[in-house]
């Protein structure tokens, strides 16, 4: 499939989605695992049936992996910020990642609370519903303000943060700005699932994504775990210093 058709079809689950959680009346736990929500699965059973009519791939954190030996494989979080969802906090999102032998081809973030949409494919730019995004300039870091998932340390420099409770969604506000810098506060806690879709598209926004570690972030594993740090590249350096003051 051309990036061109990969995220037409993308468009496609993310409405679909969003259809299906429209008339979600149990945002109750799944029963099955920690964490987990009936809503969940029902994103993505949706998700799961029409990529595998398309004969890809799959890595997502509901269901595991399959097919991971074809051409194409789409990582998956069909309900990224669930627990958000199951309170009534309008911040949660479905994403989509297409990967092939060389890494991330195309890319979808949709905001599933009438938010906007993300998209991206490899060498051709970053848009934010229909309008291309990129990062020319960046704020001071003592005037910053940044999206935290998890605890931050005291006095880390920045001007104010947030903390969302979507890192998908939290990861493209930095690929257009809304906020100078993303940054996992716990210990290897994210999936593949959670930062993929919204690293290609921070990637052709001119923002970094790495691990805390130093680790490779785009792995076809789904028991890896990881600790993503973005911000642009005059303030990517402050973000990890940051970061590495809490335990890794």
């Amino acid at each position: 499939m051309s990036p061109e058709s990969l995220l037409e079809l993308f468009h496609e689950i993310a409405d679909a989605v969003g259809v299906r959680l429209s008339g979600v009346t149990d945002w109750g736990p799944s029963g099955l695992r920690d964490s987990q929500y009936a809503a969940d699965l029902l994103a993505d059973d949706e998700v799961l049936r029409r990529l595998r009519i398309a004969g890809c791939g799959v890595l997502s954190e509901e269901s595991g992996s399959e097919n991971l030996d074809r051409p194409l494989v789409v990582i998956v979080d069909p309900l990224d910020g669930s627990t958000n969802a199951s309170r009534g906090v309008p911040h949660y999102a479905t994403s989509l990642c297409a990967v092939d032998a060389s890494g991330p081809v195309a890319s979808l973030v949709a905001h599933q609370a009438g938010g906007p949409r993300w998209w991206a494919c490899r060498g051709g730019g970053a848009w934010r519903d229909g309008r291309r995004i990129e990062r020319l300039a960046s704020p001071s870091w003592e005037q910053s303000v940044v999206a935290v998932s998890g605890r931050p340390p005291d006095s880390p420099g920045w001007g104010q943060f947030r903390s969302f409770g979507a890192s998908a969604l939290d990861l493209c506000f930095v690929a257009d700005g809304t906020v100078d810098a993303f940054i996992d506060m716990s210990p290897s806690a994210h999936g593949v699932w959670d930062y993929s879709g919204a690293m290609l598209i921070c990637a052709e926004a001119g923002v970094e994504v790495r691990d805390a570690q130093g680790r490779e972030l785009l792995v076809l594993d789904h028991s890896a775990r990881r600790t993503p740090v973005a911000a642009p590249r005059s303030l990517i350096d402050r973000a990890l210093d940051v970061r590495r003051r809490l335990p890794l």
